[in-house]
C-alpha cells in the first residue's frame, strides 16, 4: 500500500504540477511512474 500512496503522490504531483502537459506526456510519466514504484517495490521488498 506504501507503493501506491507513492506512485499516486507522483501522479497528483504531475497532474497540479504541469496542468497543461499534452496527452501523450501524461501517459509516459504514468509509465515512468509506473516502473519507478515496481523498482521500489523490489528495492524495498514490499
Amino acid at each position: 500500500m506504501k507503493i501506491y500512496i507513492i506512485w499516486l503522490i507522483g501522479v497528483v504531483l504531475w497532474n497540479f504540477g504541469f496542468p497543461n502537459a499534452s496527452p501523450i506526456l501524461d501517459v509516459i510519466i504514468a509509465i515512468l511512474l509506473s516502473f519507478l514504484s515496481m523498482g521500489l517495490k523490489k528495492w524495498l521488498k514490499f
